[in-house]
């Protein structure tokens, strides 16, 4: 895994009651979508401390909240940009 951009989805209980599960899927498309398995890391992880403005993602060191089924495509090449 080492020099592989990381996406990590907060999977503490208010991200996943704001809905990060629907997410998932979108996420692991797009990452094959664009060919990035051997270039990203995609996992879960718990709590962010950032709950009152989740769902939450980190991609590399940066942080992006109000993640939906609608946004994420764009934030995801937003994050991955160098990558695509």
């Amino acid at each position: 895994m080492l020099g592989r951009k990381k996406i990590i989805l907060c999977l503490g209980s208010s991200c996943f009651a704001r809905g990060n599960d629907d997410i998932i899927p979108h996420i692991k498309r797009f990452i094959s979508r664009h060919e990035l398995d051997d270039k990203v890391e995609f996992r879960g992880d718990h709590c962010f401390s950032n709950c009152s403005e989740g769902p939450n993602l980190m991609i590399g060191s940066k942080m992006f909240s109000q993640i939906s089924v609608q946004n994420i495509d764009s934030i995801l090449e937003e994050g991955l940009q160098e990558l695509l």
